[in-house]
């Protein structure tokens, strides 16, 4: 995967097509709540799942991998909505402004495995609008446990075993995954639970912190905590992140529609191609004002100071 280059113009023409036949964006997820059949799209299956890979070509001989994990539980649909609606401003970010070359972005979604029926759904690596399409088949189920716990170590699981991405294996450049939720983790990777949902390949729990060093390796890991969540404010959950990823890496935004924003000018200020001020400016040249560059501004503050190191700067294109 990870061919082709994503498309404004696919992306709004499959949207008129949509507002045409009066379907909604995430009609598949729709559908399997009507039938009461809520099974994973065939194109999000972790079952037998082997490994998701990010690959340079002569199309993209630079590759980059992203990473982004959508918890679907409880009202945080909003979120998942948000991001489609925003994938032209995030390509945007990264290609119009340059902030990264060559990205190759893999959508993934989190449910709760103890209690939900659809706990993961993976996409591939794309480069193209097949990542919009990804999104599009995610069933969005609403359900979690209610005891601010989801399955995010299965993400972080997912990120460590089973992917395997150019950037870090040819260039020592780390990947980006973003996780994006409102609650806490569970405190072992469970081998029953990995062997459940794919369907094999755990031998022994997981320590959540030690999944969450694997994924260090290879990835600059953050965790979003998005505007509007039920868990956005909760102490309990700040302090649990902060602790397992690191304070500077813990993004609290006041609106969920800031996230796609946040996720590009992290990217960008990380990579060393634009520094927070001037992706503020980048912003406000697509009229986004007020509270939600005060919000985006903070986030990202952390990430200037003393946040994870800056790898060696592209040649700027600002």
């Amino acid at each position: 995967m990870g061919s082709g280059v994503w498309s404004p113009a696919t992306y709004f023409d499959r949207a008129d097509l949509r507002a045409r036949t009066g379907k909604d964006v995430f009609d598949y997820s729709k559908g399997a709540h009507r039938s009461g059949q809520l099974r994973v799209h065939q194109t999000l299956d972790p079952m037998r799942l082997g490994v998701r890979e990010s690959r340079d070509s002569d199309e993209h001989p630079d590759s980059n991998a992203i990473i982004i994990g959508l918890d679907v539980t409880g009202s945080m649909d909003r979120v998942v909505r948000g991001i489609h609606a925003d994938l032209p401003r995030l390509f945007e970010l990264l290609l119009g402004h340059r902030y990264i070359p060559h990205p190759q972005i893999m959508f993934a979604a989190v449910g709760d495995a103890t209690c939900d029926r659809v706990p993961l759904q993976v996409g591939q690596f794309e480069s193209d609008n097949r990542m919009d399409q990804n999104l599009e088949n995610m069933i969005l189920e609403g359900g979690g446990g209610g005891q601010k716990t989801e399955s995010y170590e299965l993400m972080l699981y997912l990120a460590a075993r089973h992917t395997s991405i150019d950037c870090y294996e040819k260039r020592q450049r780390k990947g980006y995954l973003f996780l994006i939720g409102d609650e806490m983790a569970y405190s072992y990777v469970r081998a029953q639970i990995v062997n459940r949902v794919f369907g094999g390949g755990a031998q022994a729990d997981i320590p959540v912190e030690q999944i969450v060093a694997e994924v260090k390796e290879r990835y600059q890991l953050y965790f979003i905590v998005p505007g509007g969540a039920s868990h956005g404010g909760d102490r309990q959950v700040l302090n649990f992140w902060q602790k397992l990823v690191g304070e500077n890496n813990v993004l609290r935004l006041d609106n969920p529609n800031e996230t796609s924003e946040c996720i590009g000018l992290t990217i960008g200020v990380n990579e060393g191609a634009v520094n927070v001020e001037q992706g503020i400016e980048h912003l406000r040249a697509k009229g986004i004002v007020g509270r939600t560059i005060d919000a985006i501004r903070s986030a990202l503050g952390s990430i200037v100071n003393g946040g994870p190191a800056t790898p060696t700067k592209r040649s700027r294109h600002l």
